[in-house]
């Protein structure tokens, strides 16, 4: 069988080992050490915009985070874009509190900020203000972050931005991952950057995240022994893996670049087959990293999305489903949802393609093979 092409594989640039050693010479194997403080200044530098970021161990333990600190709890409402993976809605339930889905608009795929406000009056209207709103920047295509902004500035509705998938993507040449109350990244295996497994917290004030590693070392109070006023969590990342992104941190300029071109390679693939779109940036003020590129297959396609796929795994080739809104997800019992049923489209007709940094040109030319073969 032919090697399998990958949806995002790891992409290493070689220099990771080298903090990874240092940690291991000096011993600092534990949740901190000076791996920790390094990346979290090498994303701070990234970042721009003044803000202080705490490395952990996953996005989701960061959403769980903020919200913690934006004092959601039982019976709380939060709003979350329907069209996300399941860490952007899953810690809403671990606070007890229900999720408000909102579907997309089709500019973006994102949040769209008519049915964001719709949800709103009609929360308020029930007697109930949501206590924040997440969104998402998803594949690493930036969301309409000016409208969104605004419609929670009036509603006074604290933001958290999910940048799990979007770190290098910026909005009117800002970053994502800068915009949020609290904002959020990941670092899992199949992201632009990985540090095996991790996220982090970008916060507005040193005070914010202070209060947040206070929380992700299980809330220990100051104290010559261990007492705890509060809740905490085990959500610190490791100074072996803050090591691997340090070295992450030194190709992701070239890895965004590397992505870009899978997408523009895929643009110029499908550009005369009828029925085929590849998602697109919808103006100047949006630049994707294209974490992932994706399809939609429409109905005068000359193949299904089913024949597409079949074609693609015979061939050992890796596409993916778009996300399941979550407003359909079994564990989600008759949700609260505001929208037009677009996001349900998308996951209908829509596929992730393989859209890895580290592809050759061997494996694109397997892909063109597939597609020459079916169109």
């Amino acid at each position: 069988m032919k090697a399998k092409i990958w949806l995002s594989s790891p992409h290493m640039g070689g220099t990771e080992q080298n903090y990874i050693k240092e940690a291991f010479d000096a011993n600092w194997i534990a949740p901190l050490g000076p791996n920790v403080n390094g990346f979290e200044k090498d994303l701070e530098n990234y970042l721009e915009q003044d803000k202080n970021v705490a490395c952990l161990s996953s996005g989701t333990a960061a959403i769980h985070l903020a919200l913690v600190q934006l004092g959601v709890v039982l019976n709380d409402e939060v709003i979350c874009q329907t069209f996300t993976f399941c860490g952007s809605s899953n810690p809403i339930a671990y606070q007890g509190a229900i999720p408000v889905f909102v579907d997309s608009e089709p500019e973006t795929w994102n949040m769209c900020p008519l049915h964001l406000e719709a949800a709103i009056k009609n929360r308020i209207a029930n007697g109930i203000t949501p206590k924040a709103i997440i969104i998402v920047h998803l594949y690493g295509m930036p969301s309409k972050i000016d409208e969104l902004l605004e419609v929670a500035s009036k509603y006074k509705i604290p933001v958290i931005e999910d940048a799990a998938e979007a770190l290098g993507s910026t909005y009117k040449g800002r970053k994502c991952g800068t915009f949020g109350d609290f904002s959020i990244l990941s670092f899992n295996g199949n992201k632009i950057i990985t540090t095996s497994g991790g996220g982090a917290m970008v916060c507005n004030t040193e005070e914010d995240k202070n209060q947040t590693v206070f929380y992700a070392t299980q809330a220990r109070d100051i104290a010559p022994h261990y007492e705890h006023s509060k809740i905490g969590y085990n959500y610190r990342m490791s100074n072996i893996s803050a090591g691997i992104g340090r070295g992450q941190m030194e190709v992701l300029d070239k890895h965004i670049g590397l992505r870009r071109d899978m997408n523009a390679f895929y643009v110029d693939l499908f550009k005369d087959i009828k029925g085929v779109e590849v998602q697109k940036q919808p103006g100047s003020e949006f630049y994707s990293n294209f974490w992932l590129s994706c399809i939609l297959i429409h109905e005068d396609a000359p193949f299904t999305k089913a024949q597409f796929q079949e074609a693609m795994d015979a061939e050992n080739i890796e596409t993916r489903p778009l996300w399941k809104p979550m407003h359909l997800q079994p564990v989600f019992k008759n949700p609260l949802y505001f929208g037009n049923k677009l996001s349900e489209s998308l996951f209908k007709n829509g596929l992730c393609l393989p859209s890895g940094s580290n592809l050759t040109q061997e494996e694109r030319d397997r892909i063109l093979k597939v597609v020459i073969s079916i169109k």
